[in-house]
């Protein structure tokens, strides 16, 4: 019977978003890829990281996207893949740390997609990316100190997203359900036709 009522308010979810994507915004390290699958798997909708998405239409990596164009060209592609990709109807779009900056981005996607910002403090953010060296914005003398700046800059940009969900040091399911509840609730309070 529970397995039942998870499935029935699944799809009425899928139902509720009427076209739209799910986008996942936050800083790098925030958990929108690993976080992002499992909603998608939860949901039953397809899951694409922008990031990779970038990578196979450029056939370049994000770090040499930016070593070889600069960060404004990277964006520039960003966006245009973005808005490609909220034209795919219900999906789970996890994005780059920079993404929602941009301010045409930010317009699309309060049109296309229900935003919802993975809100991590600086001490798991940094535990977390940490474990990767393919941080572009991190490639600096002090990386604790780029990312508080990127924290101020961001954060009060990532709060104009339709969802805050607090990420945070437990197991990415943890994080997944509560970001499907609040998404539940969303949708019954502001569906969009």
């Amino acid at each position: 019977m529970d397995g039942e009522t998870t499935t029935n308010r699944d799809i009425s979810i899928k139902d509720r978003l009427c076209g739209r994507a799910i986008v996942l915004v936050g800083l790098m390290g925030a958990g929108k890829t690993t976080v992002g699958r499992r909603v998608a798997t939860l949901l039953s909708l397809p899951f694409v990281d922008s990031d990779a998405e970038i990578e196979t239409v450029s056939t370049m990596t994000v770090p040499e996207l930016f070593e070889t164009y600069g960060e404004p060209e990277f964006r520039a592609l960003e966006a245009r893949v973005i808005a490609r990709l909220t034209q795919d109807g219900p999906q789970v779009i996890a994005t780059g740390g920079g993404a929602y900056m941009h301010e045409a981005t930010r317009d699309l996607l309060r049109k296309k997609a229900v935003t919802i910002w993975l809100n991590a403090d600086l001490d798991t953010l940094m535990d977390r990316v940490s474990r990767r060296g393919d941080r572009p914005l991190l490639k600096a003398a002090d990386p604790r100190q780029v990312m508080q700046e990127l924290m101020d800059k961001r954060y009060p940009i990532y709060a104009e997203a339709d969802l805050t969900v607090v990420s945070r040091p437990v197991k990415r399911e943890i994080i997944a359900a509560e970001l499907v509840e609040a998404l539940d609730r969303y949708t019954c309070e502001s569906p969009r036709s």
